[in-house]
């Protein structure tokens, strides 16, 4: 199981990249949210993938019994989720003002937008 969740992180993080690496800022976005996916399926498997072993501490023992599936990386999980749901909304808002007010969401037709000065 741990082999092809780790191609499946190899394939997010190689399609996260070469959408960063296109000149449409929309697909700059999409980049960002795959690289996101990756990193959260990253920090998933990291510590180790243990099913239906909840940390729970049975009676009259002083710490659960191991293997039992750690919650800290699960929590910054859910924190990493919510942070890059809102990356994510405002990189929208930002690609979509910017495509009103000039045009085009061509990353080489926005440099030639800005004057000499700003370059």
């Amino acid at each position: 199981m741990e082999r092809y969740l780790a191609l499946s992180i190899g394939a997010l993080f190689t399609a996260g990249f070469y959408c960063l690496l296109r000149r449409s800022t929309v697909r700059l976005a999409l980049g960002i949210v795959l690289l996101g996916h990756a990193t959260n399926l990253l920090l998933f498997t990291v510590n180790g993938l243990q099913r239906a072993r909840p940390p729970l501490v049975p009676e009259g023992a002083e710490a659960p019994t191991p293997p039992f599936a750690d919650p800290l990386p699960q929590a910054f999980i859910l924190t990493a989720i919510v942070i890059t749901f809102g990356l994510l909304a405002l990189l929208l808002v930002l690609v979509h003002r910017t495509e009103q007010a000039v045009g085009t969401d061509d990353t080489q037709a926005l440099r030639a937008e800005l004057p000499d000065s700003e370059r």
